[in-house]
């Protein structure tokens, strides 16, 4: 993208249209002819004046009135035609950019990391492609086509102007040389980026509302109310006060600009009685007729400039938010593919970081493990040690910043994410599904996978009650109706589909944490399908899950402070040890009352 950066902006949104930026060009062309045939009937009613008022008082003998007509509705007529014309190329262009943006965005979005969509969110994400192309389909569509216009429009219109009376069209220049000398500090660099901070106000404010709206009812439930709306009601104050501010900064600039862009007739008709003096001098009353009928095009010829050119900035702004995934960097593939030899896993030296640092401390620091084929292990420690981001780096959600991480004695980096990906199934705690039938949100899982492959599963993954309570069953779509799904069936299912895939390797992230104990039991049953003769990677904090794996790796602050099985671990009377203590205490306590 650093050449693309290089380039101007405007260049570059007009390339994601192709070969049909030329329709763009040629569209812009008729905008500008357009406004040059719009205008040249006023100069044939003048024309028409003339020839009036020069036959007056007969005017039965004004001369050429027929033609003058003709001639002044054939450009109208012709101008209409090149403006149609003009919108239709303009459109057909904008179209096939605002969809090649999101080609290139999502096209993109396949090749970036996972963990990227972790700091993303998928609101987000949609909110980028479809506000951002939307808004410069329509700057490319309309608002460039109408600035080409506005601004041949004053080229033809300053030709006018000295064309018949130098000093009325002196007089009409002026409002015109203020119109922009109080129109430009509102379009200066840093107006833009006052404009790109009224965005990010606007998007907090719209980020914070979906966030109420979606607490309301733990709100309700724990009678909130009050406090959970302080984080609302200060994005909306904020909101408020930047757009109260802007606006008052933007107060005079405004009105001198309206003030100036109707002042055409405070001036002209002054002059005019000025210039007229006491004799009626029929052509410079012609003029001076001209001047009154031309000038108001201008104040629409002014108010356009000033509208397309919000209009960029928007345009400008929502590049920005498309460049800035294209910029991402993508998972750099492998030019020679190795396949695992097993289905072990490594990490020898491993030091990584979400984000570039020079520090001596990392989030994980020096991570060395062996994790053989068909073994289970777990991953247990205080909460924010790391245990999800040692997981995470398997599949690569992200790369590591020295060291390496090997599956079946092959770099992650060397293996094709296409094979890397076959080869792991993952369980999250917070558990996706599509809003789509049980069937298809199953049957993701394996490509081709016939309805009696995903029954098979689901009766594995203990998801028959599920099926069984559904109107449609498995055809029932999630979400519609009033079907919904509770965290543990929703655990049920995603195990259901990991279970279908039938990958070796199987990455379970605190798999049970959201279920209660009649989910959790029939979770830990499919758990037991789905890890059999499998290499198996458990994150947990409830230690009951993970006593009878073959090892346990202790992790805090970015390092493996202990290793071993449970017995070994009890027995060492270390971290492990205390943390074990701590969770038989938490299941043994007991709500008690005293009866006084």
């Amino acid at each position: 993208m650093s050449k693309t950066q290089n380039k101007n902006k405007f260049i570059r949104l007009l390339n994601y249209s192709g070969n049909y930026k030329y329709l763009t060009i040629i569209g812009c062309i008729f905008s500008a002819l357009s406004a040059i045939c719009l205008l040249i009937p006023f100069i044939y009613i003048w024309n028409v004046v003339n020839a009036l008022l020069a036959a007056a008082p007969d005017f039965s003998q004004a001369q050429n009135i027929g033609d003058y007509a003709f001639n002044a509705f054939f450009y109208a007529l012709l101008g209409i035609a090149l403006n149609f014309c003009g919108l239709m190329g303009t459109h057909l262009s904008a179209f096939k950019n605002e969809k090649n943006m999101k080609d290139a965005a999502m096209n993109h979005l396949l090749k970036l990391p996972l963990g990227y969509f972790s700091n993303h969110t998928s609101g987000g994400l949609r909110k980028v492609i479809d506000f951002s192309t939307s808004k410069t389909e329509g700057f490319l569509a309309h608002n460039l086509f109408d600035l080409v216009g506005a601004v041949a429009t004053p080229i033809v219109f300053l030709i006018l102007l000295f064309s018949f009376d130098w000093i009325l069209g002196v007089v009409c220049l002026i409002p015109i040389i203020l119109c922009f000398i109080f129109m430009y500090p509102m379009f200066s660099k840093e107006s833009q980026n006052v404009m790109a901070k009224y965005q990010m106000y606007l998007e907090k404010m719209n980020g914070e509302a979906v966030e109420y709206v979606r607490g309301i009812p733990v709100t309700k439930a724990f009678q909130q109310s009050v406090y959970s709306f302080k984080n609302f009601m200060d994005a909306i104050r904020n909101y408020g006060k930047f757009s109260a501010n802007y606006s008052l900064s933007t107060q005079l600039p405004m009105t001198a600009f309206t003030v100036s862009i109707n002042g055409f007739f405070a001036l002209l008709i002054p002059a005019g009685i000025l210039l007229a003096g006491s004799v009626v001098d029929v052509k410079f009353l012609a003029d001076f007729l001209f001047y009154v009928i031309f000038t108001p095009i201008c104040a629409v010829m002014m108010n356009k400039i000033m509208s397309v050119s919000q209009d960029w900035m928007l345009a400008s702004y929502a590049l920005d938010g498309i460049e800035e995934i294209l910029n991402e960097n993508p998972l750099v593939e492998t030019t020679n593919p190795q396949k695992p030899k097993n289905y072990s896993i490594e990490f020898k030296n491993v030091i990584f970081d979400y984000d570039e640092t020079d520090s001596e401390e990392h989030i994980l620091n020096d991570i060395n493990l062996k994790i053989n084929e068909n073994d289970s292990v777990a991953l247990v420690g205080p909460s924010g040690g790391g245990k999800t981001t040692i997981a995470s780096l398997i599949p690569r959600f992200w790369d590591v910043k020295s060291g390496s991480i090997k599956v079946g004695d092959v770099d992650v980096r060397d293996i094709s994410t296409v094979d890397l990906m076959e080869n792991i199934s993952f369980v999250f705690q917070n558990t996706r599904l599509f809003k789509d039938s049980i069937y298809n949100n199953v049957a993701i899982g394996r490509k081709g996978a016939t309805r009696s492959d995903v029954l098979k599963a689901l009766s594995l993954a203990q998801c028959d009650d599920i099926i069984d309570e559904l109107p449609q069953g498995i055809d029932t779509v999630i979400g519609s109706d009033g079907t919904y799904l509770s965290g543990g069936q929703q655990q049920r299912i995603a195990l259901a589909r990991a279970i279908l895939k039938d990958a070796p390797i199987i990455i379970l992230d605190e798999a049970t944490a959201l279920a209660d104990p009649e989910n959790e039991y029939l979770i830990q049953k499919a758990i037991s399908e789905i890890t059999k003769d499998k290499t198996v990677i458990m994150i947990a904090h409830r230690l009951s899950t993970v006593k009878n794996v073959d090892n346990i790796f202790v992790v805090e602050n970015g390092r493996i402070v202990e290793e071993g099985n449970h017995d070994t671990l009890v027995e060492s009377d270390g971290l492990y040890s205390r943390m074990w203590d701590e969770f038989n205490q938490s299941i043994q306590w007991k709500v008690k009352s005293e009866v006084i």
